[in-house]
C-alpha cells in the first residue's frame, strides 16, 4: 500500500485530480482509481509513465516502497 499512498501523494502535490491525470495519460479515471486503491498493481513501465505524467522521481517512490516493505514479505 506504500506505493498507492505515494502515488496519491505525488498526484495531489502536483495539483492534479484523478481525472486530470487520466486525461494526461489518455486513459479512464477508473484506471487511476484502481491503481491508487491497490485494486490493480503497477508495473515498472507504468510507474515510469506515471512519474513523467505527474512529475516525480520514480526512484524516490521506490525508496519509499522499499522502506515500507517487510524483509520477509512474500510475493
Amino acid at each position: 500500500m506504500a506505493l498507492c499512498r505515494a502515488l496519491v501523494d505525488a498526484r495531489v502535490k502536483a495539483g492534479l485530480g484523478q481525472k486530470d491525470l487520466a486525461d494526461r495519460l489518455r486513459c479512464h479515471q477508473s484506471l487511476i482509481a484502481r491503481l491508487e486503491s491497490g485494486q490493480r498493481r503497477v508495473d515498472v513501465v507504468e510507474l515510469v509513465v506515471l512519474a513523467r505524467a505527474i512529475g516525480f522521481d520514480p526512484f524516490e517512490v521506490l525508496a519509499i516502497v522499499e522502506t515500507a516493505t517487510e524483509p520477509d514479505h512474500r510475493i
